[in-house]
């Protein structure tokens, strides 16, 4: 048995989310299915987080056990073989330690939420950014972000489907950046709660656009109540960046 590491892209749009799901294809379902059809063997893939419907990913992370002797780039040509028409890519394989796992190995995990920030609507980029016509002040909405980092009770900013045990988390960094029409959030931490990004990119938004001020992003945090939040940004506009390891 070889423990294989994967780093992977997808695009979410099409997914109920990374997990298997009873009422829509995942992710995860049809890697597990494309390695069943290079290997023949039933697997689990493991992976460092679980992103929702419509959720992307640039470097995923993932791990899956195999019995069939095969070297990483023949396993890793043959899964994405097979995973052919799905926009899921398979972009690199290595060999790993049998105790090295995705999630629980994991000590950093990093998301990108971006916005396109003008009035025309989408064409080349629909379902993979968040259109916000007004104008928005970036500058702002990164000043703001900076109330978030540290340690907090995420509450606000927390999914009422949250599996979590506790709503206190620490995050690394928050920051904001405007590149021409897009403007970029970049979020990092060990860990993060059921649309706890989303929920902040919602709150940042209703700041860049003058509609809070960041005492009222402050006055949300220390509400510890989701009826505090400005909005949930949607799904497509979030990605899922990196993991990090020892």
């Amino acid at each position: 048995m070889t423990r294989f590491a994967l780093t992977i892209e997808f695009d979410g749009g099409p997914y109920m989310g990374w997990q298997w799901q009873d009422h829509g294809p995942s992710v995860q379902g049809a890697i597990e299915e494309a390695i069943f059809k290079t290997t023949g063997e039933k697997t689990l893939v493991y992976s460092a987080g679980r992103t929702d419907a419509g959720v992307h990913a640039l470097g995923m992370r993932a791990h899956v056990d195999v019995q069939k002797p095969l070297p990483p780039f023949r396993l890793m040509g043959a899964i994405n073989a097979h995973l052919c028409p799905h926009p899921i890519a398979i972009l690199a394989c290595e060999e790993v330690d049998p105790e090295w796992h995705a999630r629980y190995t994991c000590i950093g995990r990093s998301y990108e939420y971006r916005i396109l920030n003008r009035r025309a609507p989408l064409t080349l980029e629909k379902g993979r950014v968040w259109r916000i016509g007004p104008e928005m002040d970036a500058d702002a909405m990164h000043e703001a972000a900076q109330l978030l980092v540290g340690l907090h009770d995420f509450t606000t900013f927390r999914s009422t489907a949250c599996q979590s045990a506790s709503p206190l988390k620490t995050l690394d960094r928050l920051n904001v950046r405007r590149e021409g029409d897009h403007i970029i959030v970049e979020a990092a931490a060990l860990s993060f709660l059921h649309h706890q990004v989303r929920s902040m990119v919602g709150c940042l938004a209703a700041v860049g656009l003058g509609r809070w001020t960041t005492q009222d992003l402050k006055a949300a945090l220390a509400a510890r109540n989701r009826t505090a939040l400005a909005e949930n940004a949607p799904p497509e506009g979030l990605y899922f960046v990196a993991a990090r390891y020892p």
